[in-house]
């Protein structure tokens, strides 16, 4: 089945989501929702347990608790137009648009919500800190008080939901409030896609209330109709993380750190966003570049800097001189791996690289988005891990701008290739920065579908 791209007019004359759900049998529906219902009464004593479990780790998990169940800052005013974006990836792909609108429509009040501590980092560096008119909490859990008490207190406009955060009662909520639910920069992978039809009839109530899915491809679309998502209410839009934009002092940035770090002779190598059991392969492959370059400099931004003292000791075991990036003494000349120990800052070490590994990618986590690293210019590494992003790394593959490997071993052949072409460094890099502006369009388009639905709000 071929979708056609849609005309963001389309949206305005859609009918308003029911409570009726026509295309499952009330039966088995009926049934899934009691089901639902008793797991989350089995899940909130862990809801409101794990966060501070996970605080041992990432201290920011223990703060504002309360607003994960309902609870909604004093400062934030109602009638807002919500956005939730899950983590960092979504609000750093969103927050454009957002921005926009946000200028756009300086009356209105945009409310950004996440679910994890650094997707509300993101949220506060790229929107609130700017704009007036932006606010931000987190995002309740799916228990009915948790939402009751939310819905209540905002009152949303328009719920705008950002890649695939489905949730049965959030929706529901929204749906017999009234308030227009959009899926954009919508995907869904092959192995979400059988997870969502072990409860079809629940996925079916979800998507077939929806105001509108921008999918990011054709075959994401495919796979919302085959759950349920009406065919007349969605279009296949593009990826907004194809219209990622370089801050305006970004080359200043990177030139004063290069300088201060002494970096224009040294080859130097960045590996964004590790997991867990790829630190180590990363730093085996750094090992074996250095033993042919001894001034090679690694990069190392793990996903989550709270993992950095595990990290340390992994360098410590193999002996490799290292820096954190919070520290103000730098990068001297023996310094050989900087660890980034910190959030916001991801954009211009890509900038200071000669090329760029993604991580997520050599453990099974589906890898994370090539396309920051692409703008920049850097020739592109990844593992096989890739069911995250396939149609963007496939786009990439395609330009010979990505390669992918699958050990430690790989891992310094591709390094030590790079090191010693020049050529090919600025060939497959200039490659991926084509593969981003050759992608871009899907903020203009939900611009104008979102736009339009604001105004139409009165």
């Amino acid at each position: 089945m071929e979708i056609a791209p849609v005309e963001p007019r389309a949206a305005l004359t859609l009918a308003e989501p029911t409570c009726t759900l026509h295309l499952v049998n009330d039966l088995p529906l009926r049934v899934w929702r009691w089901l639902y219902r008793i797991a989350l009464l089995l899940a909130y004593p862990w809801a409101r347990l794990r966060p501070r479990l996970r605080a041992r780790r990432e201290p920011e998990y223990a703060l504002r608790i309360e607003e994960r169940f309902g609870q909604v800052p004093e400062n934030i005013p109602a009638g807002v137009i919500w956005f939730h974006a899950v983590s960092a990836g979504e609000v750093i792909a969103a927050a454009p648009l957002i921005a926009a609108l946000a200028c756009e429509f300086p009356d209105r009040q945009f409310l950004i919500t996440a679910t994890t501590p650094a997707g509300s980092a993101q949220i506060e560096r790229l929107l609130t800190d700017r704009y007036s008119n932006t606010f931000h909490c987190y995002a309740p859990f799916d228990f009915p008080h948790a939402l009751r008490r939310f819905y209540r207190r905002l009152s949303p406009k328009l719920l705008v939901l950002v890649e695939t955060e489905l949730w049965p009662n959030m929706l529901d909520y929204a749906r017999c409030a009234k308030v227009g639910v959009f899926l954009i920069n919508a995907r869904l992978s092959e192995k979400s896609a059988s997870g969502y039809a072990r409860v079809r009839p629940l996925a079916a109530q979800m998507l077939s209330g929806l105001r509108f899915l921008a999918c990011q491809y054709p075959v994401h679309a495919e796979r919302f109709v085959e759950l349920g998502a009406r065919p007349n209410a969605m279009g296949v839009f593009g990826s907004l993380k194809f219209d990622v934009e370089l801050p305006p002092d970004h080359e200043q940035q990177v030139a004063e750190l290069s300088e201060k770090w002494q970096l224009a002779d040294r080859f130097t190598w960045i590996a964004g966003s590790t997991h867990e059991g790829e630190e180590t392969v990363v730093l085996r492959a750094h090992a074996t570049l250095l033993a042919e370059d001894p001034t090679a400099l690694l990069i190392l931004a793990p996903r989550h800097p709270s993992r950095c003292r595990d990290i340390v000791q992994l360098l410590n075991q193999q002996h490799l001189r290292y820096r954190r990036f919070s520290e103000p003494a730098g990068v001297a000349d023996d310094i050989q791996v900087l660890l980034v120990d910190t959030l916001g800052a991801l954009q211009t070490l890509y900038g200071l690289s000669d090329l760029a590994f993604l991580g997520g990618s050599l453990v099974p986590v589906g890898g994370h988005n090539p396309i920051e690293a692409a703008i920049c210019a850097q020739p592109l590494l990844m593992g096989a891990e890739t069911f995250n992003f396939p149609d963007v790394v496939a786009a990439f593959q395609d330009a010979g701008a990505l390669r992918l490997v699958t050990d430690a071993q790989s891992l310094a052949v591709q390094l030590q290739d790079y090191r010693d072409d020049t050529s090919a460094r600025t060939r497959d890099g200039e490659a991926a920065r084509q593969v981003v502006l050759a992608n871009r369009g899907a903020l203009a388009r939900l611009l104008k579908l979102l736009g339009a639905e604001i105004r139409a709000l009165g």
